[in-house]
């Protein structure tokens, strides 16, 4: 059947409000970019993300980071992916590190490891303990991460970023407390704050305000998760106390057996979301590439961020 318009059709788009379109890229400097990889498991996975390594130093980010699993579960292999980093590669590298299950001496150990493999940039967290348990601070170790950060300052003259929550920790005790202390870690000698994955742009932005009601200066950068599987996503989403907007949802929905469409999806999802952080002024982005370089990469370009030769 044909599709038979409202006769008022044209005069309700004629009167409707009308949206500028998102500022041009010419004459605007790219944002700075920065990346996090988690280390491999097994030797496919290894491959998998040197490959993604590889596709992504191209772009020159700013620094790569490499996460630290639960309890201290992957601290030898973050090690060395860091420490190849730096042998192999012309990348910046930050290694995370965590308070839990370990003594002051043993983390300020690896500190001092990482400071003398080159590495000079420490995501600084308190961290997640084993699956199922409930956080304890370990009797002689940092109890938290601002903590944590006053300890590394002790220990060598890294730069150290901290994490930011706009929809606050799951485990803080209110909005407020989570706020006061983002502000310990930064006033303890951190240098930037990395947002929590989010996908309302508003609640960022509301989150900046309130931080800059607070007195915190240093930049908080965002933290965007490209998503091609919206089931796990919004499971991780789901533990870390992040929102997941009805509209995304109803975006991917029935596409779970739909790879393609997934990723047309994810990519205009994600391309939206940066542009509009970037026309509201962002202009730093940190992405979560779960070590899969390629919507990543093409949401980079977007931003205006291209490849540059490698140094000969």
């Amino acid at each position: 059947m044909p599709h038979s318009p409202h006769p008022d059709t044209l005069e309700r788009w004629a009167s409707g409000t009308r949206i500028a379109p998102l500022p041009a890229r010419e004459g605007l400097a790219p944002p700075a970019i920065s990346f996090e990889f988690f280390p491999p498991k097994t030797p496919a996975l290894e491959t998998q993300l040197w490959a993604c390594i590889e596709r992504l130093a191209t772009l020159r980010p700013n620094f790569v980071s490499v996460t630290y699993g639960a309890g201290g579960s992957t601290q030898e292999r973050t090690h060395s992916t860091v420490v190849r980093i730096v042998q192999e590669t012309e990348l910046t590298p930050a290694a995370h590190i965590t308070c839990v299950g370990a003594p002051r001496e043993a983390v300020d150990d690896v500190a001092r490891r990482y400071w003398a493999a080159g590495v000079r940039h420490i995501v600084a967290l308190r961290g997640d303990p084993p699956s199922g348990e409930a956080y304890a601070p370990h009797p002689g170790g940092y109890a938290f991460a601002a903590d944590l950060v006053a300890g590394l300052r002790k220990v060598a003259d890294f730069e150290i970023t901290v994490a930011a929550y706009p929809e606050t920790h799951p485990q803080a005790l209110s909005p407020e407390a989570d706020l006061d202390n983002l502000k310990r870690k930064l006033d303890a000698g951190a240098t930037r704050a990395i947002s929590q994955v989010f996908f309302d742009n508003g609640v960022f932005l509301r989150f900046l305000d309130r931080a800059l009601a607070a007195g915190i200066k240093a930049p908080i950068v965002p933290g965007i998760m490209p998503v091609t599987n919206f089931t796990q996503a919004e499971k991780f989403c789901a533990a870390c106390g992040t929102s997941v907007p009805k509209w995304m949802a109803g975006m991917f929905e029935g596409l779970d057996d739909d790879v393609e469409t997934r990723r047309m999806v994810a990519a205009a999802v994600a391309a939206e979301q940066v542009r509009l952080l970037q026309a509201n002024g962002i202009d730093e982005f940190h992405f979560y590439t779960l070590n899969r370089p390629d919507l990543t990469y093409a949401i980079a370009r977007i931003l205006g961020v291209k490849p540059q030769p490698t140094a000969e």
